[in-house]
């Protein structure tokens, strides 16, 4: 039960963060170059939600009990 949880957490951070990021991108429209882009995200905690919920989700997936 324990794992559920936390591949869940995992999950909720890797939503938060990827629509952060998603969200962000509405800059280069507004004339930012790609590089500007990613120096500003870099600064930004909530961006590193999404690596975080995708290392936490494959952690709980790796200890998660199969039946083979």
């Amino acid at each position: 039960m324990g794992i559920i949880i936390v591949f869940l957490v995992g999950f909720g951070l890797t939503v938060s963060g990827g629509v952060t990021v998603i969200a962000y991108l509405n800059f280069l429209p507004a004339g930012v170059s790609w590089m500007e882009y990613l120096l500003f995200i870099s600064t930004r905690v909530e961006c590193y939600f999404l690596p975080a919920g995708i290392i936490i989700m494959a952690l709980a997936i790796s200890r998660f009990p199969s039946n083979s």
